[in-house]
């Protein structure tokens, strides 16, 4: 089998997983022009990928446009639909970032706090490959469930 077989098969498994199908979702939510409709997933999912040729390009002091905001906020907002889907309580995300692109994410479930994180350098926002972005979005998701077991209480407010 190729390299290129190889990877394709592997993004085959990836590209309908629950997270990937829910990202893309996302994404074409927030175009209100149908520029996404004739894409395929990979290619809606493509500025999500920075590899470190690309990641070298962009300046490391910089604000982050409105794009670049839009999918940080797609990233949270998908592990949100998740976690909903998975625990059938409202999960509420919450991305406040300055204009220089510092600032905290946030998912709540009824009064409980699931995720908090620091954000950093937003204008260089991205994983390196796909695969990468789901076990990070999987970690999120899997520590959020945690919570929501063991304080069930507190979510459910």
């Amino acid at each position: 089998m190729t390299e290129t077989a190889t990877a394709s098969t592997e993004n085959a498994g990836l590209l309908e997983s629950a997270f990937v199908v829910e990202m893309v979702r996302q994404m074409r939510a927030i175009d209100p022009y149908g520029h996404y409709d004739a894409m395929s997933t990979l290619e809606i999912l493509e500025p999500f990928i920075l590899t470190k040729e690309k990641k070298r390009e962009i300046p490391i002091i910089g604000d982050p446009d409105e794009l670049v905001v839009a999918r940080v906020k797609v990233f949270y907002n998908a592990i949100s639909a998740l976690i909903e889907s998975e625990c059938g309580l409202m999960a509420v995300p919450l991305v406040n970032l300055t204009h220089e692109g510092f600032g905290r994410a946030l998912i709540t479930v009824g009064k409980l706090v699931v995720m908090d994180r620091t954000v950093r350098d937003v204008h260089r926002f991205g994983f390196p490959s796909l695969s990468k972005m789901k076990d990070e979005a999987d970690k999120i998701l899997s520590v959020a469930l945690e919570l929501i077991g063991n304080h069930s209480k507190v979510a459910g407010l």
